[in-house]
């Protein structure tokens, strides 16, 4: 994943008034025109802390298999009908992983949807960190795989009152972060990231599956986080892209939505696209003060709940529930 292929296309960021706004406390209500939801910050943030007190849910470990019982648990606790979508992939050494995808939709007939997603599983190797005896340890992913699911959570808990004509599918994709590891010497396939959202790209859990659009949220619960542009998701969905940045900056939300163009990423987003022809967005963050282009712990160890900030997780989920309910 998160493999940034081409550098932040960017110059200046967020002046010292946008920095400010980033100081929104989690119980401020946006002016609404509409009757949404309120996103509760505090309930994301448990859901984010309790993934990761499963431990590193790297696929095939009792502590995926237990992660995977509880977002299970509490997407039908919600009202979801849930399907585990079986399946198998290669990894970059050749050998096969289970693929273990999660779907919860809501209102299953309506014809009229909206695919909403995340990836559940978090990388084996901290291969970013910078003590190289830690390299080979699996990371908890924190920021990277639980702050999205916890949101989408969070989400779920407020799709009660949808109307029948709507439908949403929140997928919670697997062994998206089984990528080629930096360490790795032998040879490999280019395309070892993303494996459960192209499997599922390639065979939905219903045949001829449609959704108006999709929402991608990777990487979205940390303090101060930027959310760029990024470039795929202009590419295949520039109108979904301007509408969601549109309704954070509506919300107040534009010291975390910055809208300007970012880096190309492979990330989930990209199968759907390229394979369902659903147009998809990337709700990343992005630093242009990173070497990598993604924050300092990103792939290390220090991928941890310190880094979580309920402010962050606000900002996202309070968009995300305005283009639902709008």
């Amino acid at each position: 994943m998160k493999r940034l292929i081409f550098p932040l296309l960017l110059i200046s960021l967020i002046s010292c008034k946008g920095t400010d706004k980033r100081q929104k406390t989690v119980n401020e209500k946006p002016v609404n025109t509409v009757q949404v939801p309120v996103f509760n910050a505090d309930s994301a943030y448990v859901f984010v802390k309790k993934q990761v007190d499963f431990g590193s849910r790297v696929p095939q470990t009792p502590a995926h298999k237990a992660c995977l019982e509880y977002l299970k648990q509490m997407l039908e606790k919600y009202g979801a009908d849930v399907t585990v979508q079986n399946g198998s992939g290669q990894l970059y050494d050749g050998k096969s992983v289970e693929i273990k995808n999660i779907i919860g939709s809501f209102n299953s007939e309506a014809t009229n949807r909206i695919l909403l997603c995340s990836h559940w599983d978090t990388r084996p190797f901290a291969d970013q960190d910078k003590d190289y005896s830690k390299r080979e340890n699996p990371i908890l992913g924190a920021n990277d795989g639980a702050s999205g699911v916890g949101v989408l959570l969070e989400v779920a808990r407020n799709l009660q009152k949808l109307p029948q004509n709507l439908g949403i599918d929140i997928i919670f994709f697997d062994v998206e972060d089984y990528g080629v590891p930096e360490f790795y010497m032998g040879n490999h396939d280019a395309d070892t990231w993303c494996l459960g959202s192209t499997y599922w790209a390639k065979n939905p859990h219903k045949s001829g599956y449609k959704a108006n659009y999709g929402i991608l949220l990777d990487m979205v619960g940390a303090s101060a986080a930027t959310f760029y542009q990024e470039y795929y998701s202009l590419d295949y969905a520039r109108n979904i892209v301007e509408n969601v940045w549109n309704t954070a900056q509506e919300l107040g939300f534009e010291a975390y939505f910055i809208a300007r163009q970012g880096g190309a990423i492979m990330d989930d987003h990209l199968p759907i696209n390229r394979f369902l022809k659903i147009p998809c967005i990337d709700i990343i963050q992005l630093d242009k003060n990173s070497s990598t282009g993604f924050a300092q712990y990103w792939h290390t160890m220090d991928d941890n709940v310190n880094n979580i900030d309920k402010n962050t997780l606000y900002a996202v989920g309070t968009t995300i529930l305005h283009m639902v309910y709008k």
